[in-house]
């Protein structure tokens, strides 16, 4: 069902990808797009490797959840900042393909605990964490990606 990577001698280890997934704050979520155009959209994630999957949060209404209602597959898309090589000019960097299907948390403590998570990686301020979490929890809602596929390349840019 999904394709193998065509420069196969650029591909990364499953363990390099999931690194990838554990230490990159954002991405890129696609969706099939209601209006029948695709719908990518800049998302923070967390990657949980205790079950494997990834999530996001977000609010309970709009285009991104109407779409998920209608098809919950998805393609999530992360990449580093880039590294150079001494004496070339072309930028290198990792990249990660996740395809999966999203399932709706809808658990307050799970989802305080999700946001929990994902707030670690942009800070260790354990009082604003938990300031924004009381303030915003019940407009809240958690999303699941169990991945089917993943894969992962390092490409040089030109």
């Amino acid at each position: 069902m999904f394709r193998e990577i065509m420069r196969y001698k650029q591909a990364l280890s499953d363990e390099q990808c999931i690194e990838i997934l554990k230490q990159t704050k954002r991405g890129v979520l696609s969706v099939y797009g209601t209006e029948g155009y695709p719908y990518g959209l800049p998302i923070d994630h967390w990657y949980c490797e205790e079950n494997g999957k990834l999530y996001f949060h977000c609010g309970k209404a709009g285009h991104k959840l109407d779409a998920l209602c209608k098809d919950p597959r998805v393609c999530y898309t992360v990449y580093g900042d880039g590294e150079t090589v001494e004496g070339q000019w072309a930028l290198y960097f990792r990249s990660v393909i996740v395809f999966g299907e999203i399932a709706f948390v809808e658990d307050e403590e799970r989802i305080a605990d999700i946001c929990r998570q994902l707030s670690y990686k942009f800070t260790a301020d354990e009082n604003y964490i938990e300031k924004e979490i009381a303030g915003h929890l019940t407009a809240t809602l958690v999303l699941e990606l169990t991945p089917h596929h993943i894969s992962g390349k390092r490409v040089q840019e030109s």
